[in-house]
């Protein structure tokens, strides 16, 4: 295990290397760049004319120059490694701000609200996948499922502009149940209680972390039922039947720790879909998080603060992957990883 391990934090580096080069190179080849809009800013400014077009071009050459822009892409993603391996970011190309300075406060917000979104999908979808699978073909088992496949066919823009329309005007929500939909709190509380702070956070959050969450339901709920049918019908669920175990206990105890196998690789690969989800969800409830964050650095062609929030990303997926193979040992200490 701890060989396995080793060589698995080894291949972080490696893994990060290959991301990174890839969107480096994806976001740098894209139409368009940070001088470009610059010149753009500057002739909209200024009176049209050649002396004005002339010094617009040469601070343009000159911001080139500064930010390396000038230069071959593989020398400008070694200059950006280079900084990376210091701990530097770099700094914005508009307001020359310091980029982890920006990050910190919203990576907290993004990570609380995926945080938040993981918890409700696996605490709804487990015990309907469970559920479903204990009692097959039921009413209740095709009814769940075909709602779940239809919340999971919908675009969350669309949810999340249907639920603003529904719950955001207190005079017209149904049953008179609203919810803010801006931002994370409200700015007009001055000095609030820690428990009216949670109360109102949680009033922000819920949409937003609703949307996040209602696509994953299908996917966690139906890989939880399958992986419990096929549990069931092994010998040795026949054999705890058998021996007069209550059925809760069979299902519980005994089929449930094999089941979840699937669930915790789902748990990994569903961290990109949430961190997409998240972006939608942050422009369209004004959440200033990582997703805001990052679509407003692609507006702007802030070509540092693209790759600082994908690194952040591929940081996070990777270490969910490595989680998960811990967590297949915990759930299973049988499983060896010698030789791997």
């Amino acid at each position: 295990m701890k060989t396995y391990l080793l060589k698995r934090l080894l291949l972080l580096p490696v893994t990060l290397f290959g991301i990174t080069l890839i969107a480096f190179l994806v976001i740098h080849l894209a139409p368009g760049d940070p001088a470009s809009l610059k010149r753009r800013g500057m002739m909209e400014g200024r009176k049209a004319g050649v002396e004005s077009a002339r010094g617009s071009e040469d601070a343009i050459v000159k911001f080139r120059k500064a930010h390396h822009l000038d230069r071959p892409l593989l020398v400008q993603y070694g200059l950006w490694v280079s900084r990376l391996a210091r701990g530097d970011l770099g700094r914005t190309f508009q307001s020359d701000k310091d980029i982890w300075q920006e990050i910190k406060p919203r990576l907290w917000i993004t990570v609380w609200l995926e945080i938040a979104a993981f918890l409700l999908v696996f605490a709804v979808a487990i015990p309907l996948g469970i559920y479903s699978a204990w009692r097959p073909e039921t009413f209740f088992d095709r009814a769940s499922s075909l709602l779940l496949f239809v919340l999971y066919s919908l675009p969350s823009f669309w949810v999340a502009t249907m639920l603003i329309i529904a719950f955001g005007n207190p005079e017209k929500a149904p049953f008179g149940i609203s919810f803010p939909v801006a931002g994370l709190r409200d700015d007009r509380l001055v000095n609030p209680g820690t428990w009216l702070l949670v109360k109102d956070v949680a009033l922000h959050a819920f949409l937003p972390v609703l949307c996040i969450a209602y696509g994953s339901l299908a996917v966690v709920s139906r890989y939880m039922r399958a992986g419990m049918l096929e549990v069931i019908r092994q010998d040795y669920i026949r054999t705890a039947r058998a021996k007069g175990l209550p059925e809760s206990r069979v299902v519980l105890k005994h089929a449930l720790r094999n089941a979840l196998f699937p669930i915790i690789t789902l748990a990994a690969s569903l961290l990109p879909l949430v961190v997409a989800g998240s972006i939608i969800v942050e422009s369209i409830f004004s959440i200033h998080g990582m997703g805001w964050y990052a679509l407003d650095a692609i507006h702007n062609r802030e070509y540092d603060v693209i790759m600082a929030t994908l690194l952040m990303a591929a940081v996070l997926e990777l270490l969910a992957i490595l989680a998960a193979d811990i967590l297949y040992a915990v759930v299973d200490p049988r499983i060896s990883y010698e030789g791997a």
